[in-house]
């Protein structure tokens, strides 16, 4: 179906949906109406940058996967992801800074977990959103 006769025709689809327009300009879809945007504080938008970057790079993305399926230790993920450990540590720190994981001490290992199953679910649809467009 081309834009044009959506348009003429007043039908969109997404996906599985359609939507047909009615109203004051015949021809064109209208929009539902959705809840009024949400506008964070600037000091909520600033953290939510933070959090972002703190999941920026390649290696904690894995790290967040790995922690995701268990918690680990350091030799663990070293050993799951092939990385140096001074790298791995170096990653955590940056985790553990922003909040996203957290360490616990058990003897001479400390253990690291998610500290939020949402953050888990950023890392997850990112890799699924670049993975459906290849």
């Amino acid at each position: 179906m081309t834009t044009e006769f959506m348009v003429r025709t007043g039908r969109l689809e997404a996906g599985m949906a359609t939507v047909t327009g009615s109203g004051a300009q015949p021809g064109l879809a209208e929009c539902a109406p959705g809840p009024a945007p949400v506008h964070p504080s600037p000091s909520v938008l600033t953290d939510a940058g933070d959090l972002l970057r703190a999941l920026a790079a390649p290696v904690r993305i894995a790290i967040v996967l790995q922690l995701r399926a268990a918690d680990r230790c350091v030799h663990e993920l070293v050993d799951a992801l092939d990385v140096a450990q001074p790298l791995i540590s170096q990653h955590l720190r940056v985790l553990k800074t922003a909040g996203v994981v957290q360490g616990e001490r058990r003897g001479r290992e400390v253990v690291y977990r998610l500290a939020d199953d949402h953050l888990a679910h950023i890392v997850v649809d990112a890799v699924a959103h670049v993975q459906e467009g290849k």
